[in-house]
């Protein structure tokens, strides 16, 4: 979705970014639309004075703010409209009973202006999807065909007005690469505040987690309380890092499971569906590490049986950790991270190797 214009909210500049996502580009500034706004203010002045510039009506018309826009950056549906008539395109009530005569299935449409408030965003189709070019979200969010009109009734439900956009809009890259291709969204964008908001959590369990780690350094075995925080922490901090480290291990075990019969899906098993859920790779990981883990035991008991009496060999001893004798029960069992870090490398590496196959035949 790289190639879909998708101006993101600055201030209450939310008019701006509607149009110009409606239009794919950076068509029109502030400067341009608070243009438009100063001239319908002339027109409507010029309109009161006709009925005398002494009278009362005119002399309040003067003293009241502009309806068309104001210092936080807001603009009315009338300077949007103004604005798209230039691009000869026209806005429709959708709900209006001029237009509901004409029962027009929204897929049919190309585009959709929604507002609440003061707030308006745009709902486009590029090529043969559809979009939901909101400016308070993080990122274009794909509408499927079967989900627009209820989308659209749910919008109207929670109190918008809809307008259908009405013309030919200018040509843009997204819309002409959208006609050849279809998308594909793992994961959808979150509101702009949400990321902010997740990302700050993410610093201040990461800064606890640190505090506590340097609490307990050299002190010996860390108190049960502090353990259970620790690892709490870690959970934490582990379930918001997971959806972008998910996305990753998803797309290698897809690539994988369409490599040779050696992949890692002879050690998971498979689903009818290949769009797994978090719980399902979550489970797929325990049992696939377990089964490696459970190897290893096996082999290190068989090597203790064929080593001479007194010797004991240890192929996986790691260094004692600072925690003491519990850092050495913590250091058997690999972390989520370790672990998912593993899958993604088993799984590349057999793509890797099947490619290399492959180029040899």
């Amino acid at each position: 979705m790289e190639s879909i214009f998708h101006e993101k909210q600055e201030g209450s500049l939310c008019a701006q970014h509607c149009l110009n996502n409606l239009l794919q580009g950076e068509y029109f500034s502030p400067v341009e639309l608070s243009s438009i706004a100063h001239q319908l203010d002339e027109e409507e002045r010029m309109r009161m004075a006709e009925g005398g510039v002494t009278s009362e009506d005119y002399r309040t018309f003067l003293q009241q703010p502009s309806g068309n826009m104001d210092d936080s950056g807001f603009f009315s549906i009338q300077v949007i409209s103004n604005a798209l008539k230039v691009w000869g395109l026209e806005l429709i009530l959708f709900n209006s009973p001029e237009y509901q005569r004409l029962r027009i299935d929204p897929i049919n449409e190309k585009s959709f202006i929604c507002n609440y408030k003061e707030h308006w965003f745009t709902v486009r189709k590029l090529g043969k999807q559809w979009f939901n070019l909101n400016s308070l979200l993080t990122g274009p969010e794909l509408i499927s065909d079967t989900y627009l009109a209820l989308f659209l009734a749910q919008l109207q439900q929670e109190g918008y007005s809809i307008f259908v956009v009405k013309g030919d809009l200018p040509d843009c890259e997204a819309d002409q690469l959208l006609q050849m291709i279809r998308v594909q969204q793992m994961h959808r964008p979150k509101l702009i505040g949400e990321e902010l908001a997740q990302l700050k959590e993410q610093r201040v369990l990461r800064t606890d987690l640190e505090r506590v780690l340097e609490a307990n350094d050299g002190s010996g075995m860390l108190d049960e309380d502090e353990e259970d925080l620790q690892r709490a922490l870690a959970l934490s901090r582990q379930e918001i890092d997971m959806e972008d480290e998910e996305a990753d291990l998803r797309r290698a075990i897809q690539l994988s499971m369409q490599g040779s019969s050696r992949n890692i899906s002879q050690d998971i098993p498979q689903t009818s569906g290949t769009n797994l859920t978090s719980e399902e790779l979550r489970k797929r990981r325990e049992a696939y590490f377990e089964k490696q883990q459970q190897q290893q035991q096996q082999k290190q008991q068989q090597q203790q049986q064929v080593d001479p009496p007194g010797q004991v060999s240890h192929p996986c001893e790691r260094p004692t950790t600072s925690s003491g004798a519990r850092g050495s029960d913590q250091g058997d069992s690999m972390s989520e991270e370790d672990t998912l870090q593993a899958a993604v490398t088993v799984s590349l590496e057999t793509v890797k190797n099947n490619m290399k196959t492959e180029g040899k035949k």
